[in-house]
């Protein structure tokens, strides 16, 4: 159970912005692909998940009996350059397949020498979640998409708008796409993304993780509500913590559900739930649901939380962006930071951006 000290004694935060990322990352990062001849008989797709075979895009295209199958996984993003053996072919394939959806994705097809130099999910993301769009008219971004924050959309009418000088790319398990999964395997109930956009106007958010030299953090949204909820559940964590067995070995995988140890620094451990994300030998990554940070511990140290009962109370902590500025560091984790809501990201409904009082 969490100290006194940290259920009730927070402090304002006090924080310096550090120099920022230049704007050239991006443009470094699309240098990397893959360098290969591009053919009038070959058609672009993108938006393709990461973990898709060639074969799976073969059978995607089998209509049009596919030559060659270039696939490309550059970082985050994956796209597959197809030959198709004419122009013809090209054409109704573009016509067939632009826009469908694909393992809940859109994808974007177009003929290989009109490929967009953003990746599709920048213009067009997919419509994974019907909560998502009753929440907001905008939606999540695809688990692949690294967005900038203020992407336009092709084809759309220009407007004119302040010149950006940096971006940032939203971090992997502060997607929507991730937090989808994650929901549905932990607490079974997607209602608590729809929720996030209704919030605004003044108010304290307790921080509990950050992701260094970039405006993206986890804070906790200050409210009578999550105090009690803060109350129940870390009192109901540590009366079970003794008597849930640890997991066996053959049980600790990806998605698995659990229970473990989490440091809040001075305040001391806390138990708290967690979701498997990957295993490597006797070690596994676990992401603390309700701090919204990824720890590597020990398999053997992973105690079993398979009962509902345990998540019907939703994650306590939800991602956040700084309108203005980044934070550095750790520097402020487990203080309050006082502000306003500003809006949220176009592509990340989801994510909030955040004012802070000066």
């Amino acid at each position: 159970m969490l100290s006194p000290a940290f259920d009730r004694s927070w402090s304002s935060s006090d924080f310096r912005p550090s120099a920022q990322v230049s704007g050239e990352n991006g443009a470094l990062e699309e240098k990397k692909s893959p360098k290969f001849k591009k053919r009038e008989t070959e058609v672009y797709i993108g938006n393709l998940p990461l973990d898709i075979s060639e074969e799976e895009i073969r059978c995607l295209l089998k209509d049009f009996s596919p030559l060659h199958v270039h696939r490309v996984q550059n970082g985050c993003r994956c796209f597959a350059f197809v030959d198709l053996g004419s122009m013809q072919k090209v054409a109704l394939a573009i016509q067939a397949l632009n826009g469908k959806l694909f393992h809940k994705r859109k994808l974007y097809v177009n003929s290989s020498n009109r490929s967009p130099k953003r990746t599709p999910e920048e213009t067009e993301r997919p419509r994974e979640l019907l909560i998502s769009e009753k929440a907001s008219a905008q939606g999540f971004a695809g688990t692949t998409a690294c967005p900038q924050l203020t992407p336009k959309a092709s084809g759309e009418p220009c407007e004119t708008e302040k010149p950006k000088t940096s971006f940032f790319a939203v971090p992997m398990e502060m997607r929507g796409s991730f937090l989808v999964l994650l929901l549905r395997e932990c607490f079974r109930d997607l209602g608590w993304l729809a929720t996030i956009p209704s919030i605004g106007g003044e108010v304290g958010l307790l921080v509990t993780s950050t992701v260094p030299q970039t405006p993206f953090f986890w804070a906790m949204h200050i409210t009578e509500t999550l105090y009690q909820n803060m109350q129940a559940l870390f009192s109901a964590l540590a009366e079970a913590e003794e008597r849930q067995p640890y997991l066996q070995d053959s049980a600790v995988r990806r998605g698995t559900r659990g229970l473990a140890e989490y440091h809040l620094g001075d305040y001391g451990p806390a138990w708290n739930r967690c979701w498997v994300l990957d295993r490597v030998d006797s070690w596994v990554v676990v992401m603390f649901v309700d701090f919204g940070r990824s720890a590597t511990i020990p398999v053997q140290s992973l105690r079993t939380l398979d009962s509902d009962d345990f998540w019907t109370i939703p994650p306590l902590t939800q991602p956040f962006m700084l309108e203005k500025g980044i934070l550095s560091s750790n520097q402020v984790i487990h203080r309050i930071l006082k502000g306003k809501i500003t809006g949220a990201l176009n592509l990340e409904s989801h994510i909030l951006k955040f004012e802070e009082f000066k």
